[in-house]
C-alpha cells in the first residue's frame, strides 16, 4: 500500500522501499482487516446451499475414485486410532492457519520489505480467486456427508467429536462460517505461501525443513479432520500459482531501481 502523503507528513511506522515508496504497518493492518471482512462476507453467500454442495461432493468423490485418489476415509480411520494425533490435528487446523500466515507477513515486512508487496499481493489475489471457487462450486466437506446423505461414507467430524476450544457446530461459528467453502483449500494455499516465504530466507536447516514440511502437514491435517478432499488441496495450489503469476505482472512497489535515502544514504528502514 503506497502512502506518499503520509510519508511527507512524517508519520511513524514506515518502511521505505528501494524504489522510494513507503509502507506503513498500520496501513497494511487496516487494509488486511478490511479485505478479510469483505472476504468473509462473500465467502458466506453459499452457506445454505446444502443440496448443491452434496451433489458436487458426490461428483468430486466419483472423480477421485476414477483417478485413484479417494483415500480420505482410510486415512482418517487410521488417524482415529490415535486420539492425541486427532486432537493435535484439530488445533493445527484451527490455529496455525492464521498464526503462521500472520508471522510470515510480519517477517517479510520487517526483514525483506522490498519483497513484501509481491507476496502480499500474491496472497490477496489467491484468496480472492478462492472466493470464485466457493461461489461457483459449493462443496460439502467429508465430515458433513453422513449428516446430509443417506449413503454411509464413514467420516467423522473430529472437531465435534474430540475436545477442542471450538467447532463448526458451536453457535457463533456455525452462524458465521460457510461450511461448504471447501474448494479450493485456502489452508493449503496459505500454508504453501508461508513455505515460499520462509524456506528460501531462514538460515537454520531445521527451520527450512519445518517451512517445507508445513504445507505437507497441512494436507494431512485437512484430510484427517475431514474438512477437505485431496483435490481441494490441488485446487489450493492452483489458485496460488495463478495468484503468483498475476501478482508478478501487477506489482510495482519494491521492484524498481534503488532510490537513495536522505543525504544519499540507504532507504530508511532497510535491513
Amino acid at each position: 500500500m503506497r502512502t506518499d502523503a503520509a510519508a511527507r507528513r512524517g508519520l511513524p511506522g514506515g518502511r521505505r522501499l528501494r524504489d522510494g515508496r513507503t509502507l506503513y504497518w498500520w496501513a497494511e493492518v487496516l487494509a488486511i482487516v478490511a479485505f478479510y471482512f469483505v472476504y468473509s462476507s462473500i465467502r458466506n453467500w453459499n452457506a445454505d446451499n446444502a443440496s448443491s454442495a452434496l451433489r458436487n461432493a458426490q461428483w468430486l468423490i466419483d472423480l477421485q475414485r476414477l483417478l485413484g485418489l479417494y483415500h480420505e476415509e482410510t486415512v482418517q480411520d487410521w488417524a482415529l486410532g490415535f486420539k492425541p494425533l486427532v486432537i493435535g490435528a484439530n488445533y493445527f487446523y484451527g490455529s496455525l492457519h492464521f498464526v503462521v500466515t500472520i508471522a510470515a507477513g510480519v517477517y517479510l515486512f520487517r526483514r525483506f520489505s522490498d519483497e513484501y508487496p509481491l507476496y502480499r499481493n500474491t496472497l490477496a489475489i489467491t484468496t480472492a480467486l478462492a472466493l470464485v471457487g466457493f461461489r461457483l462450486f459449493p462443496l460439502m466437506p467429508p465430515r458433513l456427508l453422513d449428516v446430509y446423505s443417506d449413503v454411509g461414507y464413514g467420516f467423522v467430524d473430529t472437531l465435534a467429536e474430540y475436545p477442542t476450544f471450538w467447532s463448526f457446530n458451536s453457535g457463533a461459528v456455525s452462524r458465521i462460517s460457510n461450511q461448504f467453502a471447501a474448494m479450493p483449500s485456502v489452508h493449503v494455499a496459505w500454508a504453501t505461501w508461508c513455505a515460499l516465504v520462509f524456506a528460501p530466507r531462514v538460515r537454520r536447516t531445521w527451520a527450512k525443513a519445518l517451512a517445507i514440511a508445513y504445507p505437507f502437514l497441512t494436507v494431512v491435517v485437512i484430510v484427517v479432520t475431514g474438512n477437505h478432499y485431496v483435490l481441494d488441496a490441488v485446487g489450493g495450489l492452483a489458485v496460488l500459482a495463478i495468484g503468483w503469476l498475476i501478482a508478478n505482472r501487477v506489482t510495482r512497489a519494491g521492484r524498481g531501481p534503488a532510490v537513495a535515502g536522505p543525504a544519499g544514504g540507504p532507504p530508511a528502514g532497510a535491513d
